[in-house]
């Protein structure tokens, strides 16, 4: 989810209450109920609070009464992720790599299924296999 927030520095009173079914969002006194179908509240110690509402369908259940960084939260689209992702790989080092893991198999699509494995796996950073086999 890309998330838009305003500056660390513009604070604003949030109350939220819930009865377990349905919530209550108020911005500065401002119901936002209706226009949110979601939000998460979270803080570190010291910090103030950050709540992000969503504007899709969602659920929610706790009560939050004070002041809060406040975002609003856009559907993700991981497309442009995945395409920057998939220019920086090296066709060569993926090759290699998905012909090396011990989970490649001779079956339909082994190859094609071990370069998603890799391919997987980078994405989550883990790079671990890259490097034992360059």
């Amino acid at each position: 989810m890309e998330i838009t927030d305003t500056p660390a520095a513009a604070l604003h009173h949030v109350r939220v209450a819930t009865d377990g079914v349905k919530a209550s969002l108020h911005i500065d006194g401002t119901d936002f109920s209706r226009v949110a179908s979601g939000y998460t509240i979270h803080q570190q110690a010291g910090q103030p609070a950050e709540v992000i509402i969503q504007l899709a369908k969602g659920q929610s259940g706790t009560d939050f009464d004070g002041y809060a960084r406040v975002a609003v939260g856009v559907p993700y689209e991981p497309g442009p992720a995945a395409a920057a992702f998939l220019s920086a790989m090296d066709a060569g080092l993926l090759e290699k790599s998905a012909l090396a893991r011990p989970d490649l198999d001779g079956g339909p699509y082994g190859f094609t299924k071990a370069v998603l494995a890799q391919l997987q796996q980078w994405s989550r950073g883990e790079f671990d296999q890259a490097e034992e086999s360059s």
